[in-house]
């Protein structure tokens, strides 16, 4: 089956990877990872390294790596994604707030919408839960429908 825009799935260190649930932690949370500046393989190796070094979540599993053509704004290099399935206690606006320190740590800039990025992190789904607020709209708006989030989100085992 042929899928418009999608490349090819690639690996990296961790992408993918398979860890168990932990108890300890009140919710699941699938964050979507995008990329097309630069070495996108790596820098999702450093972030998940990161993350899973962050003691406020667990990393249960990180799918493998869809490359896919850009879409709103064409006029740019492809996209990597993947996505994580994660643990945390904290709330989806604190979880927000959390995803968007790592991005500016990993130097993405905000210039345009759909503008290349280094790292977008974004939460597609949490808990079974629906939340609406000026700032976070969970599930993601058209996560449902993106190939981007499908086909990472196919690949993963749990």
């Amino acid at each position: 089956m042929k899928l418009a825009g999608a490349r090819k799935i690639v690996k990296s260190r961790f992408c993918p990877s398979f860890f168990h649930k932990r108890d300890e932690f009140k919710y699941e949370a699938l964050v979507g990872m995008g990329g097309n500046i630069g070495d996108s393989a790596k820098r999702f190796d450093k972030f998940i390294r990161a993350i899973s070094e962050d003691r406020r979540f667990h990393v249960v599993e990180v799918s493998p790596i869809l490359i896919n053509a850009a879409f709103g704004y064409e006029a740019q290099d492809d996209f990597s994604n993947a996505v994580i399935n994660l643990q945390t206690s904290m709330s989806p606006r604190n979880l927000l707030k959390i995803l968007g320190h790592y991005e500016s740590k990993f130097k993405r800039v905000r210039t345009f919408k759909n503008a290349p990025r280094t790292l977008d992190l974004d939460i597609l789904y949490f808990s079974k839960k629906v939340y609406k607020t000026p700032r976070l709209i969970v599930p993601h708006p058209g996560a449902s429908k993106r190939l981007s989030v499908i086909v990472p989100l196919g690949l993963m085992r749990g």
